[in-house]
C-alpha cells in the first residue's frame, strides 16, 4: 500500500555534493524509500529537497552516501554566531578535484611506460588500473550498486563499459575514459554551481549585523536577534540590513538590489526601505516592521529558489525523453555487440569494442543539463533585474504569448489624479488668488479628485488655509458649493452651471469642456450663481514609457494589447489611443475583465494580464500569466503573481518577453545539439569508427557547450 503524508507535515533541506540531474533523482528516489518517509521532491536548481514525512538529516546523508552528499536543514542557514554559512567556503581547486588530479598523474605514467616497456608491459597495464580506479572509485561503486538492483543510469552505462574494455584489453583507452567523463561531470557541477550563485547573490547583498538603538544605547547585533519594533541606525553609505519605516530621516536610497532600478529614490518620515538596498545620504532612524526570514529579499530569494523546482513543459519532456533512453541505448548496444558476429562473421572482439563505445556515447549528461541549467540562470538573471518569474513553465509561457491586456489605473497611467489644465475665463491676472479659493473649498470637499488641486496648490505655494468658507455643502452628483468674502462660489460638472439660470455657460465654454472631455480628462467648471470663473481638468496620468513599451511588445510580435478600465468610453479611447494599445475595452467590472480574458484566450491561446496583484485578482488567474505591478511593496502581489515586476516599471515587461524567448531558443537548441549530437557517434558504429575516447569526448563535449550556451541567459540584457 502506499504510504499517507502526514498532513501539513514538510521540511525543506539544502543538499551539498550534487554533481548531476541523474544523481539528483536517484537520492529523491532513496529518500522516498525512507522509513517514515511518505515524499520527497528534490530542487535541483536550488540544491534542496523537500520532504514529507519524517527523517532526520543524517538518514538523508545516507541515502545519499553514494555522492557523499551533505544534508542540513533550511531555517539553519545562515544562523551560526558569525553570520556565515558554513558551505560558503571556498574550496581550493586541487583539493576539491584530487583525484582527478592523481588519476591524470597515473595515466601520464602509464603513457610513458607505454613508449619505454611496450603495451603488454605488466607496469603499464598496473599504472592504467591505478588511474582508473583513482579517477573513477565513486562512478564504479553507483555503477555496481545500480547493476546489482538493475538501475540504469548514465554511471551504469559507464560502469559496464569500463569493466568491457578492461576484459577486452584496452587499459589505456578505459583509462582516459574514466578521466574525461570525471571532467565532464566536474563541468556540469561547476556550470550548476555558477548558476546557483546569480540566486544565492542576491541574499548576500543584505548586511548580517545592524546598529540599533535600544534602551537609550546604540549596539551593533546580528540580524538573527533583531526583533520587531526595533530601531535601526543607517548611516549614509551603509546597506540597510532589515526592512522597516523610517522614523526619523531624509535620504535618497539606491534600491537596485529589489527593483533593478538604479535611480535612488528619495525617501523620508513614514517611507518603507528594504533590506539590501543602499542609503546613499543622510542618516536614518528605521523602525524594523519584519524578522530576517520575511524580509522582502529573503522572500524573492526563497521564491526564486522555488520557482527553480516548478519543471518547464521542456523540462518535463527532458525527463521523460531520458526515462525510455538509457534502456534503449542499451538495447542498442547489445544488438552492436552480438548481432555483426553472430550474423555476419564480425569479429567478437571488434563489436563487443563498439557496443562499449555505444554505451559510453550514450550517457544522457548533456540532455539531463540542457534545459535545469538554462531556467536557473534566466530566472537568476531576471530576479536581478527586478522581475520575479515564479516557475519555469511561466518563463516559457511569456515566451508563447500572442497576446497582453493591461489594467489601466496603476499599470498605464500613475494611478494618481493630477491638475492637467487650469484656465481662468476673466480676469487673468487673478489666476492665483482664485485658485486659493479653489482649493479652500476642495479642502473641505470628500470628492477623489479634490486631492488632484490640493497638490497642485502645494506644489507652486499657493496659500488656501487662511480662507474662510461659510455654508459649505455638497452638491450630490454635481460638485460642491461655499461662501468667501460673501460670494457663493460653485464647483462642479459642466451639468451643474447648465442648471444655473443666470450663469454665462455658452457655446465657446461648451466647446472647451468638449475638447478636454475628449483628451480623456474629467473637467470641472468653477463659477458664481451669475458668471463662470474657470474651467480645470484633471486626469490620471499616463506613465511617460507606457506608450514606448506597447511599441516594444509590438515589436516584439505581440499581436494583441488592450487595455481594460472601468472608465468611460471617451477617457478609455483617448488614453488608449495615446499609448496605442490595439483594443480598448472600457466600463468594465471585475468580472467584466475575466470574461474579456476568456474571450482572448479563446482566441489566442497564450495571454497575460498586467495589473497590481490585488484588485483584478480574477482576471489575473485567468490569464495564462499573471503579472503584477509593485512587487516590492506588496505582499500579495509576490505571493498570488506568476510574475511581479518588482520596481513598478513597465519597461521590464519587453525585458522579460525577450529573455524568455531566447530561454526558449536556447533550450530547444541545446536539446537538438544534444540529442543530434549522439545520433551523429551513432552513426560512425556503422564504419566502425566510433572508440570510447571519441564517444566520451562527444558527451563531453556537448556537456560543456550546452552548460555554456544556457549560462548565457545570465548575460541578457534590458538593452540589447
Amino acid at each position: 500500500m502506499p504510504k499517507k503524508a502526514p498532513e501539513n507535515k514538510k521540511n525543506v533541506y539544502r543538499v551539498q555534493g550534487f554533481t548531476c540531474a541523474n544523481c539528483a533523482s536517484k537520492f529523491e528516489k532513496n529518500v522516498k524509500d525512507l522509513p517514515g518517509v511518505a515524499d520527497a521532491k528534490v530542487n535541483f536548481g536550488a540544491s534542496k529537497i523537500a520532504v514529507y514525512g519524517e527523517t532526520t538529516s543524517q538518514e538523508l546523508e545516507r541515502a545519499g552516501a553514494f555522492e557523499n552528499l551533505k544534508v542540513s536543514a533550511e531555517n539553519s542557514r545562515g544562523h551560526d554566531p558569525k553570520g556565515e554559512e558554513p558551505d560558503k567556503e571556498e574550496i581550493p581547486f586541487y583539493k576539491k578535484h584530487s583525484t582527478l588530479l592523481y588519476s591524470s598523474l597515473f595515466l601520464a605514467l602509464g603513457f610513458i611506460s607505454m613508449l619505454v616497456n611496450g603495451n603488454e608491459n605488466m607496469v603499464t597495464a598496473l599504472l592504467f588500473i591505478t588511474s582508473m580506479i583513482v579517477g573513477g572509485l565513486s562512478l564504479f561503486r553507483t555503477g555496481l550498486q545500480n547493476l546489482i538492483r538493475f538501475e540504469f543510469d548514465m554511471r551504469t552505462l559507464m560502469t559496464i563499459a569500463v569493466i568491457g574494455g578492461v576484459i577486452i584489453g584496452e587499459w589505456a583507452e578505459v583509462a582516459i575514459v574514466v578521466i574525461l567523463f570525471a571532467i565532464s561531470e566536474a563541468l556540469e557541477r561547476f556550470s550548476m554551481d555558477r548558476a546557483r550563485k546569480s540566486i544565492s547573490s542576491l541574499m548576500d547583498i543584505a548586511p548580517k549585523e545592524a546598529l540599533v538603538k535600544r534602551n537609550g544605547e546604540e549596539m551593533t547585533i546580528h540580524v538573527n536577534d533583531i526583533s520587531i519594533g526595533d530601531v535601526m541606525i543607517v548611516k549614509p553609505g551603509q546597506k540597510i540590513a532589515m526592512d522597516g519605516v523610517i522614523v526619523n530621516g531624509y535620504s535618497a536610497i539606491n534600491q537596485a538590489a529589489i527593483t533593478g532600478e538604479s535611480v535612488p529614490v528619495e525617501k523620508t518620515v513614514d517611507d518603507e526601505v528594504f533590506a539590501g538596498t543602499l542609503n546613499d545620504e543622510g542618516l536614518l532612524e528605521v523602525e524594523i516592521t519584519k524578522l530576517v526570514e520575511d524580509t522582502t529579499i529573503s522572500k524573492i530569494v526563497h521564491l526564486v529558489e522555488e520557482a527553480q523546482a516548478e519543471r518547464a513543459p521542456s523540462q518535463a519532456f527532458v525527463d521523460k525523453f531520458a526515462k525510455y533512453y538509457t534502456p534503449i541505448i542499451m538495447i542498442i548496444a547489445a544488438l552492436v555487440a552480438t548481432v555483426p558476429p553472430l550474423i555476419f562473421d564480425g569479429s567478437w572482439e571488434t563489436w563487443i569494442y563498439q557496443g562499449l563505445a555505444v554505451l559510453v556515447v550514450g550517457c544522457p549528461c548533456a540532455l539531463v543539463i540542457s534545459t535545469p541549467i538554462s531556467i536557473v540562470s534566466a530566472i537568476g538573471n531576471a530576479a536581478k533585474k527586478g522581475v520575479l518569474i515564479k516557475g519555469g513553465v511561466y518563463l516559457e509561457e511569456i515566451g508563447r504569448l500572442k497576446a497582453i491586456a493591461f489594467d489601466k489605473t496603476g499599470t498605464l497611467t500613475k494611478g494618481v489624479p493630477v491638475v492637467t489644465d487650469y484656465q481662468a475665463l476673466n480676469n487673468q491676472t487673478e489666476e492665483q488668488k482664485l485658485f486659493s479659493i479653489i482649493t479652500a473649498l476642495e479642502y473641505r470637499s470628500q470628492h477623489p479628485l479634490a486631492s488632484a488641486i490640493i497638490k497642485k496648490a502645494e506644489h507652486e505655494n499657493i496659500s488656501y488655509a487662511g480662507i474662510e468658507v461659510d455654508d459649505f455643502s455638497s452638491i450630490t452628483g454635481k460638485g460642491i458649493k461655499g461662501t468667501i468674502n460673501g460670494i457663493r462660489y460653485y464647483i462642479g460638472n459642466p451639468k451643474l452651471f447648465k442648471e444655473l439660470p443666470n450663469s454665462n455657460f455658452d457655446k465657446e465654454v461648451e466647446q472647451q469642456v468638449v475638447v478636454l472631455q475628449k483628451q480623456g480628462k474629467t473637467v470641472m467648471v468653477v463659477g458664481t450663481e451669475k458668471e463662470i470663473l474657470a474651467v480645470i481638468a484633471v486626469a490620471d496620468e499616463v506613465r511617460e514609457v507606457s506608450k514606448d513599451v506597447i511599441q516594444k511588445l509590438h515589436q516584439a510580435g505581440i499581436k494583441q494589447t488592450v487595455m481594460l478600465t472601468g472608465d468611460n468610453h471617451s477617457t478609455a479611447n483617448a488614453i488608449g489611443s495615446h499609448v496605442g494599445v490595439t483594443d480598448v475595452q472600457s466600463e468594465l467590472l471585475p468580472q467584466d475583465k475575466l470574461d474579456v480574458i476568456k474571450q482572448l484566450r479563446s482566441k489566442y491561446d497564450n495571454v497575460a494580464m498586467v495589473g497590481d496583484g490585488v484588485n483584478d485578482a480574477p482576471a489575473l488567474a485567468a490569464a495564462t500569466v499573471g503579472i503584477a505591478m509593485g512587487g516590492a511593496g506588496t505582499d500579495t502581489a509576490l505571493e498570488t503573481a506568476d510574475v511581479a515586476l518588482m520596481g513598478d516599471d513597465l519597461r521590464k515587461l519587453p525585458f522579460t518577453v525577450k529573455l524568455s524567448r531566447k530561454t526558449l531558443n536556447i533550450i530547444k537548441a541545446n536539446i537538438a545539439f544534444a540529442i543530434a549530437i549522439k545520433l551523429l557517434a551513432l552513426v560512425l558504429v556503422i564504419p566502425g569508427w566510433l572508440t570510447l575516447w571519441i564517444a566520451i569526448l562527444s558527451d563531453m563535449g556537448a556537456t560543456l557547450l550546452v552548460a555554456l550556451n544556457g549560462l548565457r541567459l545570465m548575460q541578457v540584457e534590458e538593452d540589447e
